[in-house]
């Protein structure tokens, strides 16, 4: 009724590390070959990026839009008419 125990043990022996080696076989193959020749800039120096950034901030992007008025106006029109259409 119970099947000889040595033939479970051996199947889980084998079949463990072929059902790892199997899973983790794309992974490998994407380590040895990889697809993607990765990032396309290296910088050498992050002082830069930061002083770049501390140029470009967010009160100059604030100053930089302007509104047009009228398209507000018509804007708020739109949505104050929006709710009275539901059914």
């Amino acid at each position: 009724m119970f099947p000889d125990l040595t033939l479970i043990i051996i199947i889980l022996a084998v079949g463990t590390p072929i059902l790892i080696l199997i899973m983790l076989l794309p992974a490998l193959l994407e380590l040895k070959k990889p697809k993607d020749a990765g990032p396309r800039l290296i910088m050498d120096n992050s002082s830069e990026v930061q002083i770049q950034m501390r140029a470009f901030s967010i009160a100059s992007m604030e100053e930089e839009q302007k509104f047009d008025i009228a398209l507000i106006r018509m804007l708020a029109k739109i949505i104050e008419v929006l709710p009275s259409m539901e059914i």
